[in-house]
Formats: C-alpha cells, structure tokens, sequence
C-alpha cells in the first residue's frame, strides 16, 4: 500500500510540484493546503503516513503545525522545507517533532531520500516508546521495562551511535541499520539497546 502524504506549502507552484513528484514516485497525496492550521486539520482527517511542512505559511507556521499534530498523538512522520538552514531553527524543528528536514529550493532527488530519513526515525522514535512502555517486557513476564525519560534517551543514543557503526563498516542505510537492530531485538527476545551494545562493543555483527 503507498504512503499517504499531506502537503502544506503556501506556493502554489511548488505545491505542484511537490504533488506531481510524489504521485510519480508512487505516493498517496490525501491533502494538500497553503495553511499551517489547516494543515493540522487535514492529518486529523485523513490520518496520513506523512505530512510535509512548509516553515513560513499563513494561519500557523510549520513549526507550530509539526507541535499541534505531535499532539494529535497520530504516527504521523513530519518533514519541513525551509529557505533557511540556521542550526537554531534546526533544533527548534527538532523539539516541535519534526523528523527531517529539506533546504529549498531542493532538487526532485533530494525529496525522497528526505522522506525515507523522515519515515526511518520516526519508526525508530515509535519502536522505542513501545519498548519502553510500562507494564510490557520482551519475554511477556509482565517485568517492567525502562520508562524514564533519561531511559529512552539512553536507548536513542546508544541506538543511533549502533547506526553509525552499522552505516560505515558495513555500507547500511540508516533504514537497514536501524532494522537490523531491531529484528535482532526480536529474534533475540532482547531490548534495542542490549542489541545497539553489542555492536558498538564489536560482538554483534550483520
């Protein structure tokens, strides 16, 4: 089944074109708007894989767009196109939920790597709170696993430092590496960070 993408930018013709790229590399365009409120109204509605933000739009910014649909509480993987790359709208982006980002103006090959990372961390991001999850535990024993903040960020460092091991030793993908480590997980019946450990300390190899 292909992804279901909103798209919310506020230029008409790039909207356009963002459509027809999307469509031609097999996406579902379910909405696309030049609002950032309706924006939000429209993942509510139609409850998409994807929505793609503009930074600058009328109504409400992108940034308040990715906030207000994080809070929708859907699995929903945000990637925002700015014309700026300062490292502190950066973070910014980052805090309100938004798993990549893209620089116009982009080329067509740079949109869908940017949403294959965008829907690669968010993936990672929901495996995670569902390992974390109180009350849950890989062996079904009903033992609780880590649920603290400081537990998930732990995890996520050590997850993505497995990653970087994986993409440069081996020639992964961050998509391959981070499904590497959580197969093992499962097969194993172990949580992703006892796996990332192992491959960082060099036991544990594709």
């Amino acid at each position: 089944m292909s992804r279901r993408v909103v798209i919310a930018e506020d230029e008409a013709i790039i909207r356009l074109d963002l459509k027809e790229i999307l469509q031609a590399e097999g996406y579902d365009v379910v909405g696309e708007t030049g609002r950032g409120d309706k924006a939000v109204d429209l993942v509510r509605q139609h409850v998409p894989d994807l929505v793609i933000l503009d930074v600058k739009m009328p109504g409400i910014d992108g940034l308040s767009a990715a906030r207000a649909i994080r809070d929708l509480g859907q699995k929903v993987a945000v990637l925002v196109l700015t014309a700026f790359s300062q490292r502190n709208l950066i973070d910014e982006a980052r805090d309100a939920g938004v798993a990549a980002y893209l620089v116009k103006p982009f080329q067509r090959s740079e949109l869908v790597p940017a949403i294959d990372q965008a829907m690669a961390r968010c993936q990672q991001e929901w495996a995670i709170d569902a390992e974390t999850q109180p009350g849950e535990s890989v062996d079904g024993a009903g033992t609780d696993s880590p649920t603290s903040a400081e537990d998930k960020l732990e995890t996520r460092r050590m997850v993505d430092g497995a990653k970087g091991v994986l993409m440069e030793q081996f020639g992964m993908t961050e998509s391959d590496a981070f499904g590497f480590i959580q197969k093992t997980a499962m097969r194993t019946r172990a949580r992703m960070i006892d796996v990332a450990r192992q491959v960082l300390e060099g036991s544990l190899v594709p």
